[in-house]
């Protein structure tokens, strides 16, 4: 009986975003005809370069009119993308695999990491990945980003969440989620490390650190609708110009007040302490790439792919090749953009 609850309620999910798209985009402003909307659907470290690049004005720089906005996880991005009320998905690697076998034609131009970057906290008296059987897990959303990294983690434990009777319990992002663990609500989940760095600091056990285990992975995706990659291919250049020049800006010293600004205002942060922690995340985050360019890692979309089909057999039927185009990529590559960029920063 479980898995026909599991999938009930993830369809049940995934038509509350769809129905929740409109008021979310009627309170944010309709965009003007020549500008490009970029959702994001975490609120969490990964989203700080797409709010660097639009803080520091790196679009208009790079001929590009564009507003970063937030929704409620990764279904109801790809739920914009279809209506056409945005134009591209910052983040939803997941969703992009599950819309495929809805037959939805995505294209993943971009991936900015390759390795998880969230850690595995549980509450006091959890000491092993053992001991998370039969204990309640808190997530985002069935077959989201955050459910794909818990999902690996528990992987890499030996743990299986069906197996070993864990519940997958839908509550917020990442912020929430690190609430519900602090009052008891849920056993364990995954946060990135400036929070959990703050749960350890209150008692709580970090049975996993994304610094220390480099588990392969693909997000902070750029996932747009092919027919918009046919047509606008120049503009996601520049909008991938953009948000490189961001990673390459974070990782500098010298922008380490503008970084910290932007982390304040988004996460609206009063403790100077959580700044930092936040800001050296980030940085982290970005340098364990090595100025790696952003091409999509396909092993780990197959990856992704793997864990997912156990939610949804048919997405082992998705050809996760033809998930992914790196034209764009490529043509910045063979402009010579990185090494203008790297030039111009000081780098390599």
């Amino acid at each position: 009986m479980r898995e026909p609850v599991a999938r009930i309620l993830a369809n049940c999910f995934c038509a509350l975003v769809v129905l929740l798209s409109v008021p979310a985009f009627e309170a944010a402003g309709a965009a003007a005809p020549s500008e490009v909307i970029i959702t994001h659907g975490s609120m969490s470290t990964t989203a700080i370069p797409l709010w660097v690049a639009e803080d520091q004005g790196l679009f208009p720089k790079h001929g590009v009119k564009a507003k970063a906005v937030w929704v409620r996880g990764n279904p109801m991005q790809i739920a914009t993308l279809a209506s056409g009320d945005t134009q591209i998905a910052y983040g939803g690697a997941t969703t992009a695999l599950a819309a495929a076998v809805g037959g939805r034609e995505l294209k993943i131009v971009a991936s900015f990491t390759s390795r998880e970057n969230l850690d595995l906290v549980a509450r006091p008296g959890i000491n092993s990945g053992k001991d998370l059987r039969g204990k309640r897990f808190g997530i985002q959303s069935i077959g989201g980003g955050v459910w794909k990294t818990a999902t690996v983690w528990l992987e890499h434990f030996g743990m299986d969440e069906r197996r070993d009777n864990i519940q997958m319990i839908v509550i917020g992002d990442v912020t929430v989620l690190s609430q519900a663990l602090e009052t008891g609500r849920i056993d364990a989940t995954v946060a990135p490390g400036f929070l959990s760095r703050r749960l350890a600091e209150k008692g709580f056990v970090i049975l996993g650190r994304c610094d220390q285990v480099r588990l392969p992975s693909v997000g902070m995706t750029v996932v747009v609708e092919r027919a918009y990659l046919q047509q606008n291919s120049e503009t996601l250049q520049d909008v991938l110009k953009a948000l490189i020049e961001s990673t390459v800006f974070i990782s500098n010293p010298k922008s380490k007040a503008a970084v910290l600004e932007t982390i304040v205002k988004r996460f609206k942060i009063t403790d100077p302490a959580a700044a930092e922690a936040a800001y050296q995340d980030v940085v982290a985050l970005v340098r364990l790439e090595e100025y790696r360019k952003p091409y999509v890692p396909i092993e780990g979309l197959r990856i992704l792919q793997r864990v997912m089909k156990g939610q949804n057999p048919r997405i082992g039927d998705v050809k996760v090749d033809n998930l992914v185009d790196s034209g764009v990529v490529r043509k910045l590559e063979e402009g010579g953009f990185f090494e203008r960029l790297y030039a111009d920063y000081g780098v390599k």
